[in-house]
């Protein structure tokens, strides 16, 4: 951010200890000038008045008014970007479900992964990512934000499963509207259940969601199944610009596994670049880590499953240990926060 005014934030926490915490982490970055801090909602709202921040941290738990609370105040009366700060996010998945819903730009856990890393590491990159949303004029995303049309054209996201999968992803894909991104799953099964898996989608979810063909091009409002056992999902660029297609390729397992995926990651990151989301849900061993990385560092962002709504915590865990992951999630928020992070994408496009 060499050269532009640093992104202005109000902590907000009924901890004065986190309260100085969050300070003295955001002080060590200079895309980040916290011009004040509120113990209380009250607080907060008579400094949002009198400082006009780019961004609020807002801590789930507060007294007199509970973050969602105070949440619903500020979209519905000043609509602002928000990250949400939360403690144990494993007792609080459906409120990280909530406030995404309600128009949180961002949420941020305050539980660190050890090894020695500096507490709120990584607060001040959610703060600068909320602070993109501050000029659009999109509105908030309300509680039947599954409902609407939205557009996302040149959106690609990109789902890998394993064990518990079915699960997994029956209830990700049950947030998704009709209208929802282009989609390429990689489920790890037996070729001849993969149709009826599908199939099986395609009745209880709004998008089609059908098996992936060769040359299928991409289309918002499908999710697209790679079968098992054969060959790999790959995602290749189109004929025209900004179009994407199915690509079945017959080589070799990668990870024991074919389909792969590693190989519809590494295939995402090379042809979707930034414009991909890359989803790593339950599963055993370490089949999408590397790939998810290659999807960071190609810009997307990047999801994975929490331990405590992992069947398996194996290939979301490598993935996390890996530094694949940019946010990590239970599963019942993980719907909502893919569309919120295409949402922003297709905003980030606008002129």
């Amino acid at each position: 951010m060499s050269g532009s005014k640093p992104v202005t934030v109000v902590v907000v926490d009924d901890s004065l200890t986190t309260r100085a915490l969050i300070t003295a982490a955001l002080r060590r970055d200079p895309r980040v000038k916290i011009v004040g801090t509120a113990g209380t909602p009250f607080e907060a709202r008579d400094l949002i008045v009198r400082l006009n921040p780019d961004v609020l941290t807002l801590d789930f738990e507060m007294p007199s008014m509970n973050g969602l609370q105070f949440l619903e105040k500020i979209m519905r009366l000043r609509p602002m970007p928000v990250v949400m700060v939360s403690g144990h996010l494993s007792s609080q998945r459906g409120l990280v479900e909530q406030s995404l819903r309600m128009g949180a730009a961002e949420w941020y856990s305050k539980m660190t992964p050890g090894s020695g890393e500096e507490p709120f590491a990584g607060l001040a990159d959610a703060i600068v990512r909320a602070s993109a949303l501050k000029q659009q004029s999109a509105p908030p995303v309300d509680a039947r934000a599954g409902d609407r049309v939205v557009q996302r054209t040149g959106t690609v996201v990109g789902i890998g499963a394993s064990t518990g999968g079915v699960e997994a992803l029956t209830d990700v894909l049950a947030h998704f509207p009709a209208a929802c991104p282009a989609t390429v799953i990689v489920q790890h099964m037996p070729r001849q259940f993969s149709e009826s898996f599908a199939r099986r989608l395609d009745r209880i979810v709004k998008p089609d969601v059908r098996l992936a063909e060769e040359g299928d091009v991409l289309k918002p409002g499908t999710v697209y199944v790679a079968s098992g056992g054969e060959r790999h999902l790959r995602v290749r660029g189109g004929v025209r610009p900004g179009e994407y297609v199915c690509q079945l390729v017959a080589a070799p397992p990668v990870n024991g596994h074919r389909p792969s995926v590693d190989e519809l990651f590494y295939s995402l990151a090379a042809t979707v670049g930034k414009n991909a989301v890359g989803v790593i849900l339950t599963g055993m061993e370490c089949d999408g880590a590397q790939g998810l990385l290659a999807m960071r560092h190609a810009g997307a962002c990047t999801i994975g499953q929490d331990r405590a709504s992992s069947v398996i915590y194996g290939m979301p865990r490598a993935a996390y240990e890996l530094g694949a992951v940019e946010t990590q999630l239970p599963l019942s928020a993980i719907g909502a926060a893919i569309l919120n992070l295409c949402e922003r994408r297709s905003l980030e496009k606008l002129p």
